[in-house]
């Protein structure tokens, strides 16, 4: 059990990738704090974990409100202790054409994807040094961090910003012994996605973008991060994994 008795918050934890991520780290001995905006999805999520023989707490949280953020954090330690392992995973994103986005929109999507996962990432990370305790912080960029979406120029933009600040706050708190890292997945099938789905023409050509003839599945992105966020990755800080069935490796002529 890679993670027995560690204090572990996952955000936007209550559906998708999130959801799931939760689930494997307390499937390996995790007590995970299962942090989303919707209570009630949060509280699902736990259940599904007690019911598994998991240790997990539901708590809501806004990532965008540094009160918020500090309370999640706070009941997590109140609940299991010290803190060593924080996944941001809470987003959100546009499909909307550049050129008919609104401010409101393009401010939403940056305050959530990246505002929200600096917020959580510092305030796990001051409390990690207060303790002088060592830990590992695991963000959710994309491939869309790493090349851009169409209609997606909030998201694409904000992707690309994980990517930075994760290298950024890999370089400020490796000397704290906080290890820094990120996935990239590519078409993931989550509520986020899933009306991609239901248009089989369009679902084929998701398929055709990978070179694994396929989307992936959310515990395949989660395996991906309890991996960086392990002792077996402990030379890895700084670096985004992409996890994409190829869909950047190239185009096919």
């Amino acid at each position: 059990m890679r993670f027995q008795d560690k204090c572990v918050v996952v955000t936007g934890a209550g559906s998708g990738i999130g959801r799931r991520t939760a689930m494997e780290f307390a499937a390996e001995g995790g007590r995970v704090v299962v942090g989303d905006l919707d209570l009630a999805t949060a509280g699902r999520c736990v259940e599904e974990i007690a019911a598994a023989g998991g240790s997990a707490r539901a708590v809501a949280v806004d990532v965008t409100d540094p009160a918020s953020v500090a309370a999640l954090l706070d009941e997590a330690e109140a609940a299991f202790g010290g803190l060593d392992v924080l996944v941001a995973s809470a987003g959100i994103r546009e499909i909307v054409p550049a050129l008919e986005l609104s401010l409101e929109e393009w401010n939403k999507v940056l305050d959530v994807d990246v505002t929200g996962v600096f917020l959580c990432n510092q305030a796990f990370a001051r409390r990690l040094v207060a303790a002088e305790r060592p830990g590992s912080i695991v963000n959710l960029a994309s491939v869309a961090g790493l090349q851009a979406a169409p209609n997606r120029v909030a998201y694409t933009a904000a992707k690309h910003a994980v990517v930075g600040l994760t290298k950024a706050l890999a370089l400020d708190l490796g000397a704290h012994g906080i290890r820094v890292n990120a996935v990239g997945p590519g078409v993931i099938r989550s509520p986020m996605t899933e009306r991609y789905f239901q248009d089989s023409a369009f679902a084929d050509s998701i398929r055709a973008l990978h070179a694994l003839e396929r989307w992936g599945e959310p515990e395949e992105i989660a395996k991906a991060i309890l991996f960086l966020a392990s002792d077996e990755a402990s030379f890895c800080t700084g670096t985004t994994m992409v996890v994409d069935g190829g869909m950047t490796a190239g185009k096919r002529m």
